[in-house]
């Protein structure tokens, strides 16, 4: 069996075809994969480090904010546009696919599409509460659309009717396997109330400062213990936040303070309560903790889809959401103060969390793409 996986952009569309290609390999001893992606993008280097074959196919998004060196980009946008279908064509009658499956990432479109119209089976997974305009477009000629939430049918049109499937996101096996109590005695936290605070690798100011405030909050506290991860865009910013509210690291032993977090399975096990974004894998993976949060979602991605995702744990009492332009640190301090003196509150919040969780969706979609192949 030949399977080509079509992803790329952020890790939020590679890690979840990763997860599925693993779950083929268990399942099919003889099965061969490819993927197809941007040889621009991290998809380039992550894929072949997973260790599977890699064709490049040169696609770049299109930029929404008018500025000169925007339009040159958007240029460069609609060429790459122009032969990426036939680059798809090439590699699809190169490779011979059995089934053709696109997690996300503009490559997806291209070849998603192509394989369609030469009759291949095909099937996307989408990530996201409410799905991009490539996969609205897609679900009109796939055989398959697998959702992470059940909200998120009402996005998709007519015509994706009857072939929808909510699987949800696959979550890293750490995060299921960490077990909390351990993950305190291996960070030193004891009985304290955990905050784990964080805005992805690259960092975002919003949560940095949001994280110092947390930090301005716990202090005479000592009950309280704060992991916070200001990522490689905070080093210059974290220094300035940190001045501005007198705190001083070295003199808090319930301040895990660093640039990346390089064990997340631990410190997710170990927090009460999770600060941070609202991505597709994030929230995944609080649900699968069974953790309370306090969500951001970045009004810097397209559709404005962390917003739609963060609701969904808010409209079942999971998380509150907290959107940037409404930021007020009084009212995140309220906040923490009702979390911190009603602790059951916080148990409430991360068993509603759990309750959404889907632990088997690697599973539920090679089973769908199973069955579409016993169809054909």
């Amino acid at each position: 069996m030949r399977v080509l996986i079509a992803a790329g952009g952020t890790g939020g569309h590679i890690n979840p075809a990763l997860s599925i290609a693993e779950c083929l390999k268990k399942r099919h001893s003889d099965i061969e994969i490819l993927f197809a992606g941007s040889p621009r993008g991290m998809e380039a280097t992550l894929i072949p480090k997973a260790g599977y074959p890699f064709a490049p196919i040169k696609v770049r998004g299109f930029q929404r904010q008018i500025s000169l060196e925007n339009l040159m980009l958007n240029l460069d946008a609609v060429k790459c546009l122009a032969f990426a279908g036939h680059r798809a064509k090439v590699i699809i009658k190169k490779f011979q696919p059995d089934l053709v499956l696109g997690t996300g990432g503009y490559v997806s479109g291209p070849v998603v599409r192509c394989a369609a119209r030469m009759g291949i089976p095909t099937a996307i997974h989408e990530q996201n509460a409410y799905p991009g305009v490539t996969n609205k477009i897609l679900s009109k000629i796939v055989d398959l659309v697998f959702l992470p939430v059940v909200e998120a049918k009402k996005y998709f049109p007519a015509e994706a009717t009857g072939k929808m499937h909510v699987v949800g996101n696959p979550v890293r096996e750490g995060i299921l396997l960490k077990i909390g109590t351990e993950a305190r005695r291996e960070l030193g936290i004891g009985e304290k109330m955990c905050i784990l605070s964080y805005g992805g690798s690259l960092g975002a100011d919003a949560v940095n400062r949001i994280g110092a405030d947390v930090m301005e909050w716990r202090q005479g506290k000592k009950d309280v213990y704060q992991i916070h991860a200001y990522g490689r865009l905070g080093k210059d910013l974290m220094p300035k936040l940190l001045e501005e509210r007198s705190i001083r690291p070295e003199d808090d032993a319930n301040l895990d303070l660093r640039e990346y977090i390089d064990n997340m399975d631990t410190c997710m096990a170990a927090a009460d309560l999770v600060i941070c974004r609202s991505g597709a894998s994030t929230l995944s993976e609080l649900e699968a903790a069974g953790k309370a949060s306090i969500l951001i979602p970045s009004p810097n991605v397209a559709e404005n889809h962390q917003y739609h995702n963060a609701m969904v744990l808010a409209s079942h009492e999971a998380a509150v959401v907290i959107e940037e332009k409404n930021y007020n640190k009084q009212q995140l301090f309220d906040l923490l103060d009702g979390f911190y003196n009603d602790r059951n509150r916080l148990v409430s919040f991360g068993k509603n969390a759990s309750k959404l969780a889907i632990f088997d969706t690697a599973d539920r979609i090679c089973d769908g793409l199973e069955r579409l192949l016993q169809r054909r």
